[in-house]
């Protein structure tokens, strides 16, 4: 029986045979995948074949049968661009395009596509994330996004585009752990909240730095106090040690926080500055 173009059968350890399908093109080995049937291969085969030597198909319209739509891109991509790329990346002029799935395409730029060529994105609970030094790490934490940072709250897409993840579409609101943004006759200050066993108004502040300051303070005095609990900490980047001690040893905070004892209760929010 001839064989078939692009197929060659081998066995799990159980003995059981399968098919692998691959295909080079511009003298790279390319692997298609594994398949149950020869046939199921060969077809993996034909349809790479088909898009690496038919520059009319599109992949803004094609639809994959044999292949995953994850190797098709792959495939598109090294044809149009003549760059082999192991992630699902479509490169455009001066940004490329992230294929999740066929209908969840994500936009980034250019600066990042070595980034994304070797981390692949997965998607849990209505975050995207990439595994990174054994991690996992939320995509907008590349933005300067705190971790379970909430949109339209702690940071805004300007286009109102979610899966445009463009620098210049991204605007940072809140950057800070318990820090809230608010604007109150035509002024802007910082709202400072600690959670233990309820929020805490830590106290209200001029600034996002001062306020960023504030809540380590905060989350240290419970420390102090005994009180066991993993607080994220506020890294203020540009900001001597000498500035930030500055600041930590004049800002103050609630009464309630540094008056604070297990058996406390909830305590109201401080009065507006």
């Amino acid at each position: 029986m001839k064989k078939l173009a692009g197929v060659f059968s081998t066995k799990k350890k159980n003995g059981e045979l399968y098919y692998r399908s691959s295909i080079t093109y511009r003298k790279k080995h390319i692997s298609l995948g594994s398949f149950s049937k020869e046939r199921e291969a060969h077809e993996a085969y034909l349809e790479a074949d088909r898009i690496l030597k038919n520059p009319q198909l599109s992949i803004d319209h094609y639809q994959p049968h044999s292949l995953s739509f994850e190797k098709a891109v792959i495939l598109f991509n090294f044809r149009d661009n003549d760059m082999y790329i192991g992630t699902p990346i479509y490169i455009r002029n001066r940004f490329f395009q992230y294929y999740f799935s066929k209908d969840l395409v994500l936009t980034f730029d250019i600066d990042d596509l070595f980034y994304y060529s070797s981390h692949k994105i997965m998607k849990r609970g209505g975050h995207f994330f990439v595994a990174d030094y054994g991690m996992q790490v939320n995509i907008l934490n590349r933005y300067g996004i705190k971790n379970f940072g909430v949109k339209n709250r702690d940071y805004v897409f300007k286009n109102g585009d979610d899966t445009d993840f463009r620098y210049e579409n991204i605007q940072i609101i809140n950057r800070y752990h318990g820090v809230l943004q608010i604007k109150k006759n035509g002024k802007t200050f910082y709202k400072v909240k600690i959670h233990i066993k309820g929020d805490y108004t830590v106290g209200y502040y001029p600034d996002e730095i001062t306020a960023a300051i504030a809540y380590n303070k905060a989350a240290d005095v419970f420390r102090q106090k005994g009180y066991v609990k993993n607080f994220p900490v506020n890294f203020i980047e540009n900001l001597l040690p000498s500035q930030y001690a500055d600041i930590y040893s004049q800002v103050q905070i609630s009464h309630t926080i540094t008056a604070y004892h297990n058996s406390q209760k909830k305590c109201s929010d401080l009065p507006l500055p």
